[in-house]
């Protein structure tokens, strides 16, 4: 599959947790090299620059949630989600200490990785649950640093997913909400490209898919090199937290990183802006999936890894 020019193909990480962890485990294990790709992973702030960074080709491919998708596009841009490595909401609304109820939190200051980002999304879909709506508070983007900002008071609340999440309650915070138990389906965790370089880059896609895939199936398979990859990559320490994170992303991720329809269907119905498209084809981009499908890829991977295939039914 290797060619002798590897592709170089860029993938921006805009928030560290374990649903990155089948790209960290394809690049560890060298499937990315096996496809003929040269991935780099490039650092990045998720729901703001999601538009310019791939219009602009800075980077190939985003780890984004579909809330960022929908709202580069409302923007001007021509985003699409190609696959996903979480259909369900991940994380849960902590309140830093002192603040034990809705009434507390009214009027305070939610931390947000950025405007437009799953952090931002799901902070409302948990705001409502406790009776509150986002004019109740004020949001604040402060990135990826939002534990060490709950626990010092810095912010009211927070939205924090795995390993984080276990984290903060290993520290004695609160969840004043916690989604992960509801199972939402959400696009949660997707695979977004633009438009025009998903048309222009089909084989790069393909081999970036395969290799992530598999790398998902042999994460799900090998718990104890997973566990290894997830540790340095996050550096967790804490042998609770490790063990709680790579369960999570175990029992939560899809094995073969497909779009759920009703997930992307969710976050539309939620996030969209008013006359903004609600058809999913605008924001999702089955073609490379169901191609792999078809080649019984996917079955390959279960029959090699002894793992379930995930693939569903669509709508």
């Amino acid at each position: 599959m290797a060619s002798d020019s590897p592709i170089p193909f860029k993938v921006a990480m805009t928030s560290p947790a374990n649903t990155f962890l089948a790209i960290w485990m394809a690049e560890a294990e060298g499937l990315y090299e096996a496809e003929g790709l040269d991935v780099e992973i490039v650092e990045m702030v998720g729901g703001s620059e999601t538009g310019p960074a791939l219009t602009e080709g800075r980077v190939q491919l985003m780890h984004i949630g579909l809330s960022s998708v929908l709202r580069a596009n409302n923007r001007g841009a021509d985003v699409r989600a190609i696959g996903s490595l979480s259909n369900v909401v991940r994380s849960a609304l902590f309140t830093a200490p002192g603040i034990e109820s809705a009434g507390d939190l009214r009027g305070g200051t939610i931390g947000i990785s950025s405007e437009g980002s799953e952090s931002d999304a799901t902070t409302t879909l948990a705001l409502k649950r406790i009776g509150l709506a986002r004019g109740d508070v004020t949001f604040e983007e402060i990135g990826v640093q939002r534990l060490e900002a709950v626990r010092e008071g810095a912010v009211s609340a927070t939205m924090l997913g795995e390993p984080y999440r276990s984290a903060a309650l290993a520290e004695g915070l609160t969840p004043i909400v916690d989604l992960l138990s509801e199972r939402i389906p959400w696009l949660y965790s997707g695979l977004a490209m633009d438009r025009a370089c998903l048309e222009a880059n089909q084989d790069a896609a393909a081999r970036f898919f395969r290799a992530t895939v598999e790398a998902n199936h042999r994460a799900m398979a090998e718990a104890s090199r997973a566990k290894e990859v997830l540790a340095q990559a996050l550096a967790v320490t804490d042998p609770v937290v490790l063990e709680t994170a790579y369960a999570n992303f175990r029992e939560s991720s899809p094995a073969d990183a497909e779009p759920s329809h009703q997930g992307a269907r969710n976050v539309i119905d939620n996030v969209a802006a008013p006359g903004a498209s609600r058809e999913l084809a605008d924001y999702v981009d089955d073609r490379i999936y169901d191609r792999l499908a078809g080649e019984g890829f996917f079955a390959r991977m279960a029959a090699r890894y002894g793992t379930p295939s995930s693939k569903v039914p669509q709508e």
